[in-house]
């Protein structure tokens, strides 16, 4: 359990800041940093979840959810992400380009508003040598609670735990895009049928589900705990996934790994 000395100090440091606006995706972090903001400010605080294409639908549903869930006021931001020929390019700094895009919403809205402070969920365990996206959060001059005061990974979840939350143990997500590897275009299309295909597999039970969309190849990966479930259940899913129009669908037989989009191509059956 974390110290209630340090779930205090999170408290009071955001009290101190008058009003808030918490960029939210349902994720544990930003649920922390939204619960937190709730319990210092009440309704002085307002969770935002940015919704644009790459973000799935049950994803949205799991942030509404648990924002009535914390108390907090919850409100939902729609654009085009897909309007901006440099994010369909897919670069490989296309984080920055999306993080920009939905953390320049939310300065906006929060100017609209009167909220003092932008908020958001980063921890200190997300800073390293090649996240595009933390770069233009801080661009945006986004104060991140959780990075301020030195809480990594593990204590976030623990936090949220202690404060009661049920997503505590969520496993942690990212947007569809991450699924296409950079260099091939995001397109509309292939959200959507990555959306589908993760769907099926997320309904068939894994916890841990990634559909790397490679041309027309997909490739699968779920939790290296549950390949083995995967692997005696393949049969009856390769087909219902190869339904949603790709050519080839396989599965990686090592599991999830961090950034798999980028790793190894498809090989051929």
């Amino acid at each position: 359990m974390p110290d209630s000395a340090l779930i205090e100090a999170l408290v009071s440091d955001l009290a101190a800041r008058k009003s808030v606006l918490v960029a939210y995706s349902g994720g544990v972090d930003s649920a922390v940093a939204a619960a937190l903001a709730h319990r210092a400010l009440g309704e002085r605080a307002l969770a935002v979840t940015a919704a644009a294409e790459t973000l799935a639908g049950a994803e949205l549903d799991h942030a509404r959810a648990l924002a009535a869930e914390i108390g907090v006021r919850h409100e939902v931001v729609t654009y085009s992400e897909l309007d901006d020929p440099e994010f369909v390019a897919n670069p490989s700094y296309r984080c920055y380009v999306c993080q920009g895009k939905r953390m320049g919403t939310m300065v906006r809205l929060a100017a609209e508003r009167g909220f003092a402070v932008i908020c958001d969920g980063t921890n200190a365990s997300d800073p390293g040598p090649d996240r595009p996206g933390l770069r233009a959060v801080r661009e945006r001059g986004i104060y991140s609670p959780l990075l301020a005061h030195g809480v990594d990974k593990a204590e976030t979840r623990a936090i949220a735990r202690a404060l009661g939350l049920s997503a505590w143990n969520r496993p942690a997500n990212a947007c569809l895009s991450s699924r296409i590897p950079h260099g091939q275009m995001v397109t509309l299309g292939k959200l959507r049928r990555i959306e589908a295909a993760e769907d099926v597999l997320a309904g068939a039970g894994f916890r841990v589900v990634r559909v790397r969309h490679d041309a027309e190849a997909a490739r699968v990966e779920v939790g290296p705990d549950e390949v083995p479930r995967l692997t005696a259940i393949w049969d009856d899913l390769e087909p219902r996934l190869r339904s949603l129009g790709f050519e080839r669908v396989a599965f990686d037989p090592r599991g999830y790994r961090r950034g798999g989009a980028d790793l190894v191509p498809l090989a051929a059956p």
